[in-house]
């Protein structure tokens, strides 16, 4: 749905800010439904439901802000950790279940269930989220084929178009609990659309569960059900998996969990201390119309306003400053907290300080080709291409890893490298955050070392523009030995070959790269 940042209001509570993906925000049918799922949304109390503080489905770019819970996905602690113990995983079931009791009881019902949107939590498991995969229903992305939701935790009514009621979401619990107790997911291992399929055609093929623990596998049978009407309610299930446990739905995650959470929460405090007090950085400054990314993103006031005072936990502090515009008053430099593959957008453009996208520090004067030197004074290791000129080789670079509250910025003109560089930064190329690297220029591997490679690759084959950090530190999307290529802001050929990656060695934190930066010229008709 978009991209989510870790911010503060002007009464200093740290917030969840999530902007939503393009596509989305250039359909006026999604706006409509968007304002009426969150207003709902906004509506909804109950047990550990993360609460909708604010949103703006008018403005030039749609958003929401919720309250902040300072755990861990349910997603990333599996990736981390492995399998939960199994009255943990009880445990969550009845919290989550007790959740979804408040959520089904004011009408809404949640859609996208998914070890993502269960955050772990000290005080027990939360949901988030509830409320805004409907509003997508409507839109051409789906009237023309697109998934709502999420397939591997879709389900059956889901996948077959069928009414969607509060049994949809007891039947992605029993998923999640399938997956979070033992890693396997009961519709086997294959790829999101035919683990869907295997959902929708569940009637004829139901899973094979004779792997799962003997108290859990009850149920799951239940809670997988194909006829939505013989899944117990929310409020059954949380009955039962308290009687399986010692009824508390909470309890105490055991560690490794544990100790990620804490360091979360540490995180957190470390965060809030480090930032202004009275004040902040606008991520986008109200000098003129920002420009145009498939809708622009919200503005922000230049001047630093004067903090409110703290305000009561309920009802939360709404985030609109008091007259004009609905704009979300946060604390720049925002860290993201999640994105999914393939669905994160970050802000890119002009920041309004009046610098053009191109402008640059200017460079020295390049080397003359097949001089054998490069403009830093090292040894030419292989001739100039003719067309291509060499302005320097073999530049040291070293990225990351992003701490909580900062944007790493890789400018790759200069060569430079901003360990607290800022969202939207006109003249970087890569900008890193804790959950994200977002490639703002096209970037590619490129199979060569030479120039005219290292142009085709760029236009035949760039990478996603955003790279979660899952990808970074587990499927291996950068690797040592690679070469980046891309087309900078300054017009410039730039080659970035990855000398290493080293992992943080903390839970959740992506690694750091060192490198080598090789820029060129490009010749006037080859310039994209």
């Amino acid at each position: 749905m978009g991209s989510v940042y870790l911010t503060r209001t002007r009464g200093k509570q740290p917030v969840a800010l999530k902007m939503i993906r393009r596509e989305y925000a250039e359909e006026p049918e999604f706006r409509r439904r968007f304002a009426q799922e969150i207003h709902a949304a906004q509506h909804v109390r109950g047990y550990h439901l993360v609460p909708v503080l604010d949103h703006d489905a008018d403005g030039p770019q749609p958003w929401l802000a919720t309250a902040y819970v300072p755990g861990i996905a349910l997603d990333e602690a599996l990736d981390a950790f492995g399998p939960l113990p199994v009255q943990t995983v009880l445990r969550l079931v009845a919290g989550v279940a007790r959740g979804l009791e408040a959520v089904h009881a004011a009408g809404v019902v949640h859609r996208d269930l998914k070890p993502g949107n269960v955050m772990l939590a000290a005080d027990g498991p939360w949901v988030i989220d509830f409320g805004i995969a409907r509003a997508a229903d409507s839109t051409r992305l789906t009237r023309s084929g697109g998934v709502v939701g999420t397939p591997q935790f879709m389900s059956p009514e889901q996948g077959t178009g069928g009414h969607i009621t509060p049994a949809s979401d007891v039947f992605s619990l029993g998923l999640i609990a399938a997956v979070a107790a033992t890693g396997l997911h009961p519709y086997g291992p294959g790829g999101a659309l035919t683990i869907a399929t295997q959902i929708a055609n569940t009637a004829e093929r139901p899973p094979d569960l004779s792997a799962y623990p003997d108290v859990l596998r009850p149920v799951l049978e239940r809670t997988l059900a194909a006829d939505p009407a013989a899944r117990p309610t929310p409020g059954e299930l949380r009955s039962w998996c308290e009687r399986l446990t010692d009824g508390d739905p909470a309890g105490r995650l055991p560690e490794p969990w544990a100790t990620a959470v804490a360091d979360r929460e540490r995180e957190l405090g470390r965060w809030s201390a480090e930032t202004p007090a009275d004040g902040y950085v606008p991520t986008r400054l109200d000098a003129g119309p920002p420009p145009r990314v498939g809708g622009p993103g919200p503005t922000f006031p230049s001047a630093a306003p004067t903090p409110t005072s703290p305000q009561p936990a309920a009802p939360p502090t709404p985030l609109r400053p008091p007259g004009g515009k609905r704009t979300a008053a946060v604390i720049a430099a925002a860290a993201a907290l999640t994105a999914a593959a393939g669905t994160a957008w970050i802000l890119t453009g002009q920041d309004g300080s009046g610098a053009a996208a191109g402008s640059k520090p200017a460079l020295s004067s390049p080397p003359t080709p097949g001089s054998g030197a490069t403009a830093d004074g090292g040894a030419q290791d292989e001739p100039a291409s003719a067309s291509y000129k060499l302005l320097f080789k073999d530049r040291p670079l070293q990225i990351g890893p992003p701490a909580m509250g900062s944007v790493i910025s890789v400018d790759l003109d200069t060569p430079q490298v901003s360990p607290r560089g800022r969202i939207g930064d006109p003249s970087a190329e890569i900008t890193y955050l804790v959950n994200v690297m977002t490639l703002r220029s096209p970037v590619a591997k490129s199979p060569g070392s030479s120039p005219e490679a290292c142009r085709q690759a760029v236009a035949s084959a760039p990478l996603p523009t955003a790279i979660p950090s899952t990808e970074l530190t587990k499927d291996g999307t950068v690797n040592e030995g690679d070469r980046l290529c891309t087309v900078t802001s300054g017009g410039r050929l730039a080659m970035l070959r990855i000398t290493g990656v080293t992992p943080s060695g903390v839970a959740f934190q992506p690694p750091a790269f060192t490198g080598e930066v090789t820029l060129w010229t490009i010749p006037a008709g080859s310039r994209p």
